[in-house]
């Protein structure tokens, strides 16, 4: 068996393998369904991943350099850019807020194209550039923390909301914040893996094909029996490969290890300090006290999430009249007024959603602590929806932010961040720091264990 065809599903340790042919397709685990591989490293595929990060580097640019939108209240203008309602946020005391809008929405994205170009550019003309394997790893751990496309439904909302106090003038920005909602979509589809690939097949060309293959065949796994074949949608491997399903087998019940950052299967070694051969990333087993750091996680944003409902999130002026706005109370308005698609949005976004992470998570913690076997297919679906959705919590923060950097009327109309703002984006953060912390492979550790005891 090639070393190079062995693979261990990220999300519930299965070792499989996969025919040569398939590469390039899109495979699934044939146990928790978890997407593994399948990404076309060949020069078509590098052009493409190419020029689309070009294109949205050069869209992030324009969406960064020009007003969002405009307002015109009585005769008052007002614009607003996205280094405006940072600054904003800074100037009202709000340093924290700020910092998070402009990590998620200007600094992560920016490094992330750069991040795409610098490997890219090189890897179309055979060469894999210097520090090719820290920036790649470091590019998959920002990818979630880049939030364009929830900034652009903070955008929408916003604009809706203030219709009612002035005349609301689109900006150039609006448009390029789509666009670059679209391209970066593009890109999040391509699987890094395949630029792994490529780094192989270069330095396997370029001289290093006699230590690439040691090195292979150092990584070959010898006690691993043949693992469950996997095709396109991973449901029928006889017929697709015309060899009799085997028994499943974990990377761990054959004494291997898969790296999480670019799933290259290794011998497992006892060290603490044991590096991946290919990327450098820390190898474990699993993620050490990854309940536990989880559970603590979800402890402090429950704690949060009280005074993040509570307390009002931005403090309105108009006409010498004060009033505070909560989570709930933006519901509540867009609801009132007519426009209740974006109140089921904004409900879903910022309260649903957060509730129904926080009881995910915990049970995730409290099931992966007792070792419990129920449903772990199910579990692990769960563990999925999580990680696709907790960012779109984020969208009450980016709508105060901008929200703020649009209305300065003086005595006319004003507002203000409040605490509010703080503790529902710590939540945001707290949630999808604890979701990244959780090992799902925790998930089917029991399922394995009670599948392996002798029933009495």
């Amino acid at each position: 068996m090639k070393p190079e065809n062995l693979v261990a599903c990220h999300e519930c340790d299965l070792l499989f393998w996969r025919p040569p042919r398939l590469r390039a397709l899109a495979a699934h685990c044939p146990r928790c369904r978890a997407r593994v591989g399948g990404s076309a490293h060949g020069r078509p595929a590098l052009d493409r991943r190419c020029a689309i990060a070009l294109a949205a580097l050069f869209t992030l640019i324009i969406a960064q350099a020009f007003p969002i939108v405009a307002l015109d209240a009585a005769g008052i203008a007002s614009h607003a850019t996205l280094a405006d309602a940072v600054a904003a946020l800074r100037l009202n005391g709000q340093p924290a807020v700020a910092a998070i809008v402009f990590c998620t929405t200007m600094l992560f994205p920016l490094l992330e194209l750069a991040a795409w170009l610098y490997v890219l550019v090189p890897l179309r003309a055979g060469r894999v550039p210097p520090r090719f394997e820290p920036v790649l790893r470091n590019m998959q751990r920002l990818r979630p923390w880049s939030m364009v496309e929830v900034f652009l439904l903070g955008i929408l909302v916003t604009i809706v909301k203030m219709t009612s106090l002035a005349h609301v003038i689109p900006g150039p920005a609006l448009f390029a914040f789509g666009a670059l909602t679209v391209l970066l979509g593009f890109l999040a589809s391509f699987d890094p893996g395949g630029l792994w690939e490529a780094r192989d097949e270069i330095i396997a060309l370029r001289g290093g094909g006699t230590s690439a293959a040691v090195s292979r065949r150092r990584h070959t796994p010898r006690r691993a029996a043949p693992a469950t074949p996997d095709t396109a949608d991973a449901t029928n491997a006889t017929s697709a490969t015309g060899r009799h399903r085997s028994a499943s087998v974990t990377a761990r019940a054959a004494g291997l290890v898969a790296c999480h950052t670019c799933g290259r299967v290794q011998p497992h070694t006892e060290a603490a300090d044991a590096r991946c051969t290919r990327c450098g990333s820390t190898l474990h087993e699993r993620r050490p006290r990854s309940a536990a750091r989880t559970g603590a996680l979800v402890i402090a944003a429950a704690l949060l999430y009280i005074p993040a409902n509570l307390l009002p999130i931005m403090h309105a002026t108009s006409l010498g009249r004060a009033e505070d706005d909560t989570i709930l109370a933006g519901v509540a308005y867009f609801w009132t007024s007519g426009d209740w698609p974006l109140a089921v949005v904004v409900f879903v976004a910022s309260v649903l959603v957060p509730m129904l992470k926080l009881a995910i998570l915990a049970l995730q913690a409290i099931a992966a602590h007792r070792g419990t076997p129920w449903r772990p297919l199910e579990r692990a679906r769960l563990h999925r929806l999580v990680e696709r959705v907790g960012r779109w919590s984020m969208l009450d923060v980016f709508v105060v932010a901008l929200t703020i950097a649009l209305v300065h009327f003086g005595s006319f109309a004003e507002i203000t961040p409040g605490p509010g703002a703080l503790a529902f984006g710590a939540v945001v953060v707290l949630t999808m720091c604890a979701s990244m912390q959780f090992d799902p492979r925790l998930i089917w550790d029991g399922a394995h264990r009670c599948a392996a005891s002798p029933r009495t």
